[in-house]
């Protein structure tokens, strides 16, 4: 390849780096501009954090800091995360204004969408883990604690703690996307999901098992919700309008008449138009329109003996035509 082809795709690749950089640049200014007002709040954000753990603990008890930065490095990461969490639309916005200018049109509609349902599903996981899942799994472990133990959760450790069960119910309440997505995309088809359901509720709770603390209160709540909402996908899988293939080259005919190259497309067609042209199909004569039919084996024999005939008539026709040599040239 000489370097002129690789003139048009190098200044076409530092722009598309350059317009990564603007986009991530962007996403981390929302992030420390939605951190700083967080910051001062950020004591009264761990103690509503906290409020499922210290409701049930018993009376005289309270949470402890271990380490020495603790008190000031805990609510300042929790005031980070939080700030991550509210700005997730934005960067879900920034991600789809990055990758849409190559999606076909039909893939532009759907994943609008997709991406507002995404958003609200990972705060519905958030909000189950705090509303739901906590006050049941805080209980249960207070509650069986050996007598004589006093319970005081240290407080770096209980952030560590929720925010591994915020992101994995977060996560996944994303189950439903990604049903659909598989479908959509012609990995696999509703009724293939329905007849594996029996092993999408044993990995539910194993994924359950492995992204939950080892108790099975944790890991039920957070199965029995997946399988819930792996249906909720299927349903809606189910009722997606199926995509013609006429449908696919209609949005690639669209892309194609916005090229990105239409100079070179314009002196290809002077080219072309410049040089004669030979017809892209020639029809011989006696050729109809009728749909072929194939022959049959007598057909075929009876085809090729009249070729034959024809073979040896010719023969037969050069032998005659052809002069008789002389004899002085023979000798």
């Amino acid at each position: 390849m000489s370097e002129q082809d690789n003139t048009p795709t190098e200044p076409a690749f530092l722009s598309h780096l350059i317009e990564l950089r603007d986009r991530l640049l962007r996403s981390v200014l929302v992030i420390v501009l939605l951190l700083l007002p967080l910051l001062y709040f950020a004591n009264d954000l761990y103690s509503l954090l906290a409020e499922p753990l210290l409701r049930h603990m018993p009376q005289g008890t309270q949470m402890i800091a271990t380490e020495v930065a603790s008190p000031f490095l805990t609510p300042f990461k929790l005031a980070l995360i939080a700030a991550i969490f509210i700005a997730v639309p934005y960067l879900l916005y920034q991600t789809w204004a990055f990758i849409a200018p190559g999606l076909y049109q039909h893939e532009q509609k759907l994943v609008i969408p997709l991406l507002v349902s995404s958003t609200l599903l990972f705060y519905a996981g958030i909000a189950f883990a705090y509303y739901i899942v906590f006050p049941l799994v805080f209980g249960f472990f207070i509650g069986v604690a050996p007598e004589g133990v006093a319970v005081m959760t240290d407080i770096s450790k209980y952030l560590d703690f929720v925010l591994k069960l915020f992101i994995a119910f977060g996560i996944a309440f994303e189950v439903p996307i990604a049903t659909i997505l598989m479908c959509w995309t012609g990995m696999t088809t509703p009724e293939k999901l329905a007849e594996k359901r029996a092993y999408v509720i044993v990995g539910a709770f194993i994924i359950g098992m492995l992204m939950t603390p080892p108790d099975i209160i944790s890991q039920t709540l957070l199965a029995l919700p997946m399988w819930m909402l792996f249906e909720v996908g299927l349903f809606f899988s189910r009722r997606m309008p199926k995509r013609d293939a006429d449908e696919y080259a209609d949005d690639s005919s669209e892309e194609a008449e916005h090229s990105i190259m239409p100079k070179a497309a314009a002196a290809a067609a002077a080219t072309s138009t410049d040089s004669p042209q030979e017809p892209a199909s020639v029809v011989e004569e006696g050729q109809d329109d009728e749909p072929y039919e194939e022959l049959t084996d007598e057909e075929m024999e009876a085809e090729l003996d009249r070729m034959e005939k024809e073979d040896e008539a010719d023969e037969e026709t050069d032998d005659t035509d052809t002069p008789p040599k002389d004899k002085g040239e023979k000798q």
